[in-house]
């Protein structure tokens, strides 16, 4: 029926809004994400608790394997963050520079 207001409301919005992404809803994907992992690393944790020796420099530890492996790749993540941030600050005075 041609004179039914129902038809033809949706064409009457116009063209489509696009949706942009913002630092707040990348962060929100960023805390789901690590949720997430953090949920899988707590399983690795409690499935691989039997003791590891740990010889380190002077040191020798009895840990849990799972606990081992999570300090190993929170030091891997930390010199990596490091030698990234080094990175950019050595970038950011040469990009001044110019």
């Amino acid at each position: 029926m041609p004179n039914d207001p129902g038809i033809g409301a949706i064409s009457d919005l116009g063209p489509p809004v696009k949706i942009t992404q913002t630092r707040a809803s990348y962060a929100w994907i960023g805390l789901v994400i690590s949720i997430v992992a953090g949920i899988f690393l707590l399983i690795f944790i409690v499935q691989n608790s039997e003791t590891a020796q740990v010889d380190l420099l002077f040191w020798d530890l009895q840990v849990p394997l799972g606990v081992a492996l999570l300090i190993a790749s929170v030091l891997g993540a930390l010199i990596t963050a490091i030698v990234g941030g080094v990175r950019i600050v050595q970038i950011r005075r040469a990009a001044k520079r110019m």
